[in-house]
């Protein structure tokens, strides 16, 4: 009940009754749920909320409120952590708007990404957090190139193991297989198994020696090696002055637990700290680690008992989509709001007005439905487990603040379409996007797709067909531009020494990657650079494939003798097939390296090339501005994980097919002579059981875990897409459909994702034929 502001008395000013007046108004304008954040008076509270529940908006309210009651300012604060630099930035404006509103100082409060917030930590002592404050936050290029020198180092001190992944499971000493099972362990699984391990159980407080004390039944010690690769990785770091984004996290915590007996209750880093905090407001708390959360636990406690914590935590545990990219899962934020539920501490926010009911219960249809046939038993290891919290989306009551809340739907607001290929399936969502445009043309739509690929076969299908009638943004484009640099870098370095397997298998990744050349073995390739780039009459015949591949290298290489190099680089990107704003990203790139070498040599331009790539600092010439998401009749081609946090009238979601959705975790041909599994996700899942505190699962028991964490996640992304929609989600699964996309043309039978037959049953006047009268109208 929301009746002390901390501003109450006998006799109030008048100022006071004008500012109580407010704060009512302003607590009223909230839902349920939002509300009880704003109600919050102190200790710990779990606020699990559905999509479009308005989670932003009722911590800024609930901050505002805070701030207030508690007369807050600059030496007793309340942080607001968030995500991501753009989250921060809005709900900081969010705040002061409140507070301006309420008359009230725009202080009491502070705004912090996770990272953002344990390097001022961190820096704050830098004799106890180990971090120098000088130290340079490592790019993700220069990781790679960390992560690349630290398997070499390895190799070089671990000769018995690695001969144990040489054998494999069958090996017959033949040499050429072995120099091939060479390049894909250096170049492939070795770099990803320990850019897995390292972001696994660094984010966990997990060291190399804290791996090693854990053995499991496997023939190759996967966890000896990850131990390995990882303790190689560190001394990187620590050789040239670098630190990552967990090594933030890990050196606020050496400061935070720092402990001295000399030292009185209040001389301690930690109690300073806590002394300037008043509370602790978590947004997208599902998407944290444990050593995250554990960091704001201890900011959060009261300096004369740890138990006693002033957190609230707010996030949506079935928009769990990262788990793929990080260690954030789920069952983290879960646990946390069993605990407070315990406690009667847990609200939930479950009205939505961002979609129509029809959307709503399509939504709460395919959590229930997914939860009921791919919940995970339980066993003597791991506890009972579900894709979902049971939570459904509820409709905002109909005097919502929220203005158009739950829309009126477009037709019946849910369409479930069966095209005959996937061809046809763009086709269809042309025709019926420029329908829905010429009724009302400040709507908006998108196609959220689930890989970068599909996404550039859909832009370029959509532009094809109707390039005159519909504007397209295809979101993954402007990522692309991004990489013009390393393309270009990795082109030259083969110009430079084409007979490096390294160098040789850059480039033709790169080609593969623009779809020049056929998807192939590389490693098979690079193993006699000068037999593949000029065979002798003598060498074996080589396949199509393989001479279409040498023909592009071989071009590239005569071009690299005749054209002059200020040439070479605009020939490079004509070669690659740039788009118009590629071309003028990468004539700018070529105007720089030519200002800076005077075309004085190849080497020159390699080595300022080399630095531009490896600092991140240049940056692509852009068509249009950034804010191109939202626009009305538009269609935005973009991924489902990066759809999160947005919404549009329309939403497409094509290609939906049980090898996509859920998929299943694949071995590579070219890695499997290890056996049926990949290094990387067997020591991901063995990380996950110690952090998690089950029993150490071997090989086989690990590899079935991380396909059942893989189809978990991939349903919660489906749940994120579908609940992107407002008016009208419009879902297919064509009859034919590509295996790769690499190669969208060669299409065959494919299956549904589980959930359209389920969806078709449950909802049968949403099954449409192939086209709709809609689908036929020309404007």
């Amino acid at each position: 009940m929301f009746t002390d502001t901390g501003l109450t008395s006998d006799a109030q000013p008048a100022g006071s009754i004008q500012r109580n007046d407010r704060l009512r108004s302003l607590r009223s304008s909230l839902r349920p749920g939002q509300q009880e954040i704003a109600d919050w008076q102190g200790g710990r509270l779990a606020v699990s909320a559905v999509p479009g529940a308005g989670k932003s908006t009722g911590m800024a309210v609930a901050a505002a409120l805070a701030i207030a009651r508690h007369q807050l300012h600059s030496r007793h604060q309340l942080i607001v952590v968030t995500f991501t630099r753009s989250a921060a930035a809005n709900i900081k404006a969010k705040i002061r708007n409140h507070l301006k509103e309420l008359a009230l100082p725009q202080g009491g409060f502070v705004v912090h990404t996770l990272h953002g917030l344990a390097w001022a930590i961190a820096r704050s002592y830098p004799e106890l957090s180990g971090l120098n404050p000088d130290a340079v936050l490592v790019t993700p290029n220069q990781g790679h190139r960390l992560i690349r020198t630290s398997v070499e180092q390895w190799l070089g001190t671990n000769p018995t193991m690695y001969q144990r992944l040489l054998e494999g499971k069958q090996f017959d000493g033949e040499e050429t297989e072995r120099l091939r099972r060479q390049s894909v362990l250096r170049t492939e699984v070795l770099p990803d198994l320990a850019a897995t391990v390292i972001r696994e159980a660094k984010s966990s407080g997990l060291m190399p020696q804290d791996l090693r004390k854990h053995t499991a039944n496997d023939e190759y010690s996967i966890l000896a090696i990850a131990a390995g690769l990882y303790e190689q990785y560190q001394g990187q770091l620590k050789a040239r002055n670098l630190i990552d984004y967990d090594e933030m996290i890990l050196g606020a915590l050496r400061v935070l637990e720092y402990a001295n007996d000399r030292d009185s209750l209040h001389e301690t880093p930690k109690n300073r700290w806590q002394a300037q905090v008043f509370a602790v407001f978590e947004d997208e708390a599902q998407d944290s680690s444990p050593l995250q959360t554990k960091l704001l636990e201890i900011l959060s406690a009261d300096p004369t008992d740890a138990s006693a914590q002033n957190l609230v935590r707010v996030g949506d545990p079935n928009q769990a989509i990262n788990s793929t990219f990080t260690p954030a899962d789920p069952v983290f934020f879960r646990n946390f709001c069993q605990t407070c539920a315990a406690e009667d501490r847990l609200a939930e926010m479950n009205q939505a007005g961002r979609s129509s009911t029809a959307i709503i219960n399509a939504a709460n249809f395919v959590l229930t439905w997914i939860n009921r046939n791919y919940g995970k038993p339980s066993d003597s290891t791991t506890p009972t487990e579900a894709p979902f919290r049971p939570q459904a989306i509820h409709p905002v009551a109909t005097n919502d603040p929220q203005k158009n809340a739950n829309p009126a739907p477009e037709g019946l607001g849910l369409e479930l379409h069966t095209p005959d290929d996937v061809y046809q399936t763009v086709e269809m969502i042309g025709q019926r996007a420029i329908a829905l445009f010429h009724h009302d043309p400040n709507t908006t739509a998108a196609v959220l797709v689930r890989t970068n690929e599909q996404g550039r076969f859909v832009a370029r299908e959509l532009s094809r067909w109707y390039d005159e009638k519909v504007n397209v943004f295809e979101v993954g484009q402007r990522d692309r531009q991004s990489h013009i640099p390393g393309e270009i870098l990795s082109l030259l370095q083969f110009l430079d020494r084409p007979h490096s397997p390294d160098y040789l298998k850059a480039a033709l990744s790169v080609l593969v990657g623009r779809r020049l050349i056929p998807n192939q073995d590389l490693n098979a390739l690079v193993l006699f650079p000068e037999q593949f780039l000029y065979p002798s009459p003598l060498d074996p015949p080589q396949a199509a494939t393989v001479q279409q591949s040498s023909r592009y290298c071989t071009n590239l290489l005569r071009a690299r003798l005749e054209l002059p190099l200020y040439q070479l680089i605009p020939f490079l990107a004509y070669t690659l097939d740039y788009d118009q704003t590629e071309l003028a990203t990468a004539d700018k790139l070529s105007e720089r390296i030519m200002q800076q070498t005077q075309q004085s040599s190849l080497g020159a331009m390699l080595e300022v090339l080399t630095e531009i790539v490896n600092s991140e600092r240049f940056e692509p010439v852009e068509a249009e501005d950034d804010d191109r998401y939202s626009r009305p009749a538009q269609i935005t081609v973009i991924t489902m994980h990066k759809a999160k946090g947005l919404d549009w009238d329309y939403v497409f979601l094509p290609f939906l097919h049980e090898n996509m959705i859920p998929g299943s975790l694949y071995v590579p041909p070219l890695m499997q002579f290890l056996g049926d599994f990949t290094l990387s996700e067997v020591a991901r899942s063995q990380i996950r059981a110690i952090v998690h505190d089950y029993a150490l699962p071997d090989t086989e028991e690990a590899w079935e875990r991380a396909g059942y964490l893989k189809t978990a996640e991939e349903f919660r992304l489906l749940y994120v897409a579908m609940t992107r929609a407002k008016r009208l989600l419009w879902m297919s699964a064509a009859n034919q459909a590509p295996f790769s996309w690499n190669k969208p043309e060669n299409i065959d039978a494919r299956k549904p994702c589980p959930v359209i037959p389920a969806l078709k049953e449950r909802f049968p006047l949403s099954v449409i034929g192939g086209s709709d009268e809609n689908d036929n109208v020309e404007f």
